[in-house]
């Protein structure tokens, strides 16, 4: 297992609500694509049904920040200073993917877009636009 490979499973096994999730993710180089399987529990309207928005929004969080641990070989986490997250389509009841673009890391603060996904990557359900603090490592 790579290096790289080993800081992603240490974030997926440390954060409680990423298990929760159920959240996974697979990794080809340096890309990492998250996967979030479907399960009852994370459906917010069942007449639809849809997944929970707040569970796309942790989903779409959880995925930069396992971005920012496969980039970054800091063990300290990094902190969420902001996000924006759009709603684009009812997530449905199926598997949803996301991927995260690394749009400017600097010294402090990470700069990253996150798109999540069902049928068709090109039509997003989600996105999420947010900037992280990273770990200073003394």
């Amino acid at each position: 297992m790579s290096e790289a490979a080993e800081r992603l499973e240490a974030f997926l096994q440390r954060a409680p609500y990423v298990r929760f999730l159920g959240m996974r993710a697979e990794l080809a180089g340096d890309e990492m694509t998250a996967i979030l399987p479907f399960a009852e529990h994370l459906v917010g309207n069942v007449m639809l049904p849809a997944l929970h928005g707040g569970v796309l929004g942790a989903f779409l969080e959880a995925t930069a920040l396992a971005q920012l641990a496969v980039a970054q070989k800091s063990a300290k986490a990094p902190k969420t200073i902001d996000v924006t997250i759009e709603y684009l389509r009812p997530g449905r009841a199926m598997t949803t993917y996301a991927r995260a673009d690394l749009r400017k890391v600097g010294r402090r603060v990470a700069n990253i877009h996150v798109e999540a996904w069902q049928d068709a990557r090109s039509q997003p359900v989600a996105a999420l636009r947010g900037h992280f603090l990273l770990a200073q490592d003394q």
